[in-house]
């Protein structure tokens, strides 16, 4: 049962905590609901079992949590019980069921984070904690700041919301555009986070692929939009090698050796068409190049079909429009696999030195990689233990440990 109660709040707590948000109108409130509900689910189904709609339990238990919470705090005077009424409308009984409204709240959600109001480094932070279910520490990770900073934005930000009484709503159409760039950049990392979990024992988390997908399909409705189908199409083509990237034990499978006879052919030739129809109307942006680049890959029946120098230029273009360290070690992968592991090697070096990427493991296995194929196994391992040592994901640490003990094992030989 615990690991029932796990997964259910692996794959439901964030769409509890957003209908949680809309219903109390207040995120601390939610998150403390939200604990309440689960640790009341712990108590009760394993006596009672689950139940038939555990999402709708968790929602309506963390709301009279809530209720009794409020209760025991207040005197009861006119405002307080202004509270409680409201969450206790008989109304909402019917809001918890009703699938529309459950679906628009992720989305709420996300607009609700990225507020113009708030500070762009706060938005971020915020949505990963409470989109994704981030914590403070693997945030901090990913955008290489201390802890305590992420989490002083995070409580400016809430703070932010309730002094400004910023309303918890996707906006109407003509606020739509100009708030459009940020929420596809948090779907995008909420995407990531999912396709490649940045820490844990799972390599994959395919509740936040498929709630990034659902999310852009749900904003595509609401703003057809040439960026917002971009992102789509690379989102789909990407989820499409999911069965292939890892193996009967959850084990990292390289693009190269992976089995593309199970990739989700439904997914790429959705994702291709949404990419066709982008590019047609002349309007690419970078997740358009990015959803070109993952095309070539969809499209190569074998890891030696695949367009390599098509790849380059397509970063090519992305670095001119938008000039990333990630840009720049991709693309050197890219150069690698188009002219040889020499010239990758140099773009690392090169990207290293200059002092990006130097607390990110991709780089130095990146670099590793190359090192192996030019047969300089000592330095190899070293590189290899650099990523290891910045590496939080189980699965990506097994395979850089499997590395280091082959070539060790070459050595001696």
């Amino acid at each position: 049962m615990e690991n029932v109660i796990e997964d259910i709040y692996r794959s439901q707590s964030r769409r509890v905590l957003a209908t949680l948000i809309r219903l109390l109108g207040d995120f601390d409130k939610a998150e403390e609901a939200l604990h309440d509900a689960f640790a009341a689910a712990a108590r009760t189904w394993p006596r009672d079992g689950v139940p038939a709609n555990p999402f709708s339990w968790l929602v309506s238990t963390g709301r009279f949590r809530a209720i009794d919470h409020i209760r025991r705090r207040s005197r009861f005077d006119a405002s307080s019980k202004d509270i409680e009424d409201s969450l206790y409308s008989s109304a909402d009984e019917e809001e918890i069921g009703d699938m529309d409204l459950i679906e628009d709240d992720m989305l709420r959600l996300i607009f609700t984070c990225c507020h113009p109001a708030i500070p762009s480094d706060a938005q971020m932070a915020m949505a990963l904690r409470e989109v994704c279910g981030l914590t403070t520490e693997e945030i901090a990770h990913a955008f290489l700041v201390p802890a305590p900073t992420v989490a002083q934005r995070i409580v400016r930000a809430k703070s932010k919301i309730r002094a400004a009484g910023i309303p918890y709503e996707v906006p109407g159409r003509q606020e739509l555009p100009q708030r459009l760039d940020r929420v596809l950049h948090v779907i995008y990392l909420v995407f990531n986070e999912g396709y490649s979990a940045s820490s844990g024992s799972e390599m994959i988390r395919t509740d936040l692929a498929l709630e990034a997908i659902r999310l852009a399909r749900l904003l595509a409705a609401l703003l057809p939009h040439p960026d917002v189908s971009g992102l789509l199409s690379l989102m789909l083509l990407q989820d499409s090698r999911r069965l292939a990237r890892s193996g009967p034990n959850g084990e990292l499978v390289l693009l190269a050796d992976q089995n593309r006879t199970i990739w989700d052919r439904g997914m790429i030739a959705e994702g291709l068409r949404l990419l066709r129809e982008v590019m047609g109307r002349g309007e690419i942006g970078i997740y358009t190049l990015q959803a070109a680049i993952a095309a070539e890959h969809a499209r190569a029946k074998t890891p030696e079909d695949t367009d390599w120098r098509q790849i380059a230029a397509y970063y090519d273009l992305l670095l001119s429009v938008q000039p990333s360290p990630i840009a720049e070690l991709n693309r050197a992968v890219a150069i690698a696999m188009r002219d040889g592991p020499a010239e990758g090697l140099d773009l690392v070096d090169a990207i290293l030195r200059s002092g990006d990427l130097g607390s990110y493991h991709l780089a130095h296995s990146a670099r590793a990689d190359f090192l192996r194929r030019l047969g300089r196994k000592e330095e190899a391992v070293a590189a290899y233990e650099t990523a290891l040592a910045l590496c939080r994901q189980a699965p990506e640490q097994a395979f850089l440990r499997k590395r280091i003990s082959d070539l060790a094992a070459a050595e001696r030989q």
